[in-house]
């Protein structure tokens, strides 16, 4: 039985929002091969770019530095563009003008996991960043967007100004790095079998009911 997918990921990466619907669809067809099983999804913090300060980086300058230029980096991100557009998404970078630090935001999907709203909450961070080009540096933009995600704006507004839960995204990074973890998204089966990358739907189905099959440990 599939009981549990974890999944390793940053909102500001791409190829995660495209393995979010690659999940997505492996999940509909797991459910529609065993619609006895209901397996749970939680997402865990990975930062790209954790030295980034607070505030983050222009997102030309950051790109240019990371690529070693606009013409490299406009090649890169038309290929992540063309597999979006397969898995169901338009990205639009040229929307971004800020390369974020996360941590705001993988505090958000820590408090949204407490909620029952951690999908919901993942989904609007993802669309927010890479279709609406939404600066995720921005507090008053991460409350507005935990409430489209179902929590209370007031509350999440003073939850941001705390550092609440930022124990959490420090812990979720250090798991990473303990079991290898070199790039995203990362999915963990039942605890026991990982699939890195933003595998096709049909790889991940496998992997699911290969998972499923293990025998449990003693």
């Amino acid at each position: 039985m599939l009981q549990s997918v974890n999944v390793i990921s940053d909102v500001v990466c791409p190829w995660c929002f495209i393995g979010k619907r690659h999940l997505e669809a492996a999940l509909a067809e797991y459910r529609r091969r065993h619609p006895e099983q209901a397996p749970s999804v939680h997402w865990h913090a990975y930062q790209l770019n954790p030295d980034l300060p607070r505030g983050g980086a222009d997102r030309r300058t950051y790109l240019e530095r990371k690529f070693g230029g606009p013409q490299r980096a406009a090649e890169i991100y038309a290929r992540v563009a063309q597999a979006g557009q397969r898995a169901g998404l338009d990205f639009q970078f040229d929307r971004i003008l800020m390369q974020p630090n996360t941590t705001q935001a993988h505090r958000l999907i820590a408090r949204a996991a407490d909620e029952g709203t951690q999908d919901a909450m993942v989904e609007a961070l993802f669309r927010a960043y890479f279709l609406d080009g939404r600066n995720l540096t921005d507090d008053t933009v991460l409350a507005d967007l935990a409430e489209e995600a179902g929590l209370d704006r007031d509350a999440a507004s003073a939850f941001l100004a705390s550092d609440a839960l930022t124990d959490r995204v420090t812990d979720d990074a250090a798991l990473a790095q303990r079991i290898g973890v070199q790039g995203v998204p990362f999915f963990i089966f039942n605890q026991r079998l990982a699939c890195s990358g933003a595998q096709p739907p049909e790889v991940l189905v496998e992997a699911m009911e290969e998972a499923a099959a293990m025998p449990a440990e003693a």
